[in-house]
């Protein structure tokens, strides 16, 4: 495996990571979960983790045909994915709910979709798949799920550890992270789009 492939990995899975945003999940997780013993939680964390991936695939593999059946072109994607992306990372850096994400009762599925893999993941994966192709995007995304993964297994921890304050400190550097991305992919969008003119 090339350095430029590793890196492109590293980036990719970062960023789906990052679009995630398992920590602020937490305290949903633990709510939904605190009447759990220790063998449940881990089963309610694997089960969110699964549906969030079942999504995200979904989309991997087959968002390609419904950008052809619709007629989207990658700069169009890029340019929507960047504002939705946008919208995202404002929510986390300045903790609104714009999107009504957090609008419904707590539930693993939910924490999967919306939470996990809602608009952003869905739209990130369609347009990594058309830059780096189906191998890269797929282990990022795997590395990003098993990533998600522990840190909802480690919730209780690290809610403990950080502290409210500590979890909201991270959702807000994740945002700014989000939106920077997003900003960049509206700029290549835009480029893109210049150049089919």
């Amino acid at each position: 495996m090339g350095d430029y492939m590793m890196d492109e990995i590293i980036k990719s899975a970062l960023t789906f990571f990052v679009i995630m945003g398992p920590f602020s999940s937490i305290p949903i997780f633990i709510s939904v979960t605190k009447y759990m013993n220790p063998k449940q939680k881990v089963s309610a964390a694997t089960q969110a983790i699964v549906t969030a991936g079942a999504v995200l695939f979904a989309f991997l593999f087959f968002g390609q045909f419904l950008l052809d059946v619709f007629m989207i072109d990658f700069a169009s994607l890029s340019i929507a994915g960047g504002l939705v992306l946008t919208i995202l990372g404002i929510e986390l850096m300045l903790s609104l709910s714009i999107s009504g994400k957090g609008e419904s009762p707590p539930a693993i599925t939910l924490l999967a979709t919306p939470m996990l893999s809602g608009p952003g993941v869905i739209v990130t994966s369609m347009i990594f798949v058309q830059q780096y192709g189906y191998l890269i995007t797929s282990i990022s995304a795997l590395i990003s799920l098993a990533a998600s993964w522990i840190i909802l297994w480690l919730s209780g921890h690290i809610s403990r550890a950080i502290g409210t304050s500590g979890t909201d400190i991270i959702s807000r550097v994740t945002g700014l992270l989000l939106t920077a991305f997003a900003i960049e992919l509206i700029i290549s969008g835009i480029k893109a789009a210049f150049l089919l003119a």
